[in-house]
């Protein structure tokens, strides 16, 4: 089973998802037969650092209300992240623009370590206050889960992967993603949403069983007879 994963590392319900889903994946019992891939999608493309900007007041600005009202949806946020185990720390995050973050990303897939450095690079920028845009810090963030420290570097001083992350923009729109996170399980199902883990674990079953329906659960045994004509 093939799942895509459409997501932003600045969108806070991407990384709650992502847990969510993960707490339904860990009960799957086929687990070990599916296969995660993050697809890039960028919140807003045009996004720019700006020094002593917080994240409250790019907030406010985006959704037209005051600071306190943003740092009141802020902190909402934050309980929620507490209830899958995460530490939002939107006070000391930085504002920055992702693609960087989206094309490491592709790097790394080609690496096989796609899901390692997504979990890192939320971590990162929610918890840690780190530059997810900067090319020293994700250099140091892609060797601590394995990557070449020097071949991240010199990529990412390229124009490498741009291509293969508006790809993915692309390829959001066409299956229907007008927010993140999205869900895409076999080209076939999607889930909007941070949804809880129960519906995570309906989609599963249900695409799994779909896709095996000569694979029976559960099965109750008695006494049987084998094709050998053996009887016990």
């Amino acid at each position: 089973m093939k799942i895509e994963i459409w997501s932003d590392i600045v969108c806070p319900f991407c990384y709650i998802g992502k847990r969510k889903f993960e707490i339904a994946l860990a009960a799957f019992p086929a687990r070990d037969k599916v296969e995660i891939e993050w697809r890039s999608f960028q919140l807003d493309p045009s996004m720019e650092n700006i020094p002593g900007k917080s994240v409250h007041a790019y907030l406010a600005e985006r959704k037209g209300c005051s600071i306190e009202e943003a740092m009141d949806m802020n902190n909402m946020m934050s309980n929620v992240a507490k209830e899958v185990g995460l530490n939002y720390n939107f006070d000391i995050a930085v504002i920055n623009n992702t693609l960087n973050a989206h094309r490491l990303l592709h790097f790394a897939k080609s690496k096989g370590l796609q899901s390692a450095l997504k979990e890192r690079l939320f971590h990162a920028y929610y918890t840690e206050g780190k530059d997810v845009s900067d090319i020293v810090s994700l250099s140091d963030l892609a060797s601590e889960i394995g990557l070449n420290k020097v071949e991240v570097s010199e990529m990412l001083a390229s124009d490498i992967y741009k291509n293969e992350v508006e790809l993915d923009q692309y390829y959001a729109e066409q299956v229907g993603a007008r927010g993140v996170p999205f869900f895409v399980f076999n080209n076939k199902y999607a889930v909007s949403g941070a949804q809880p883990p129960e519906m995570f674990s309906e989609v599963l079953e249900k695409v799994w069983k779909d896709e095996n329906p000569n694979i029976i659960d559960t099965e109750i045994t008695g006494a049987i007879c084998g094709p050998e004509g053996n009887c016990d």
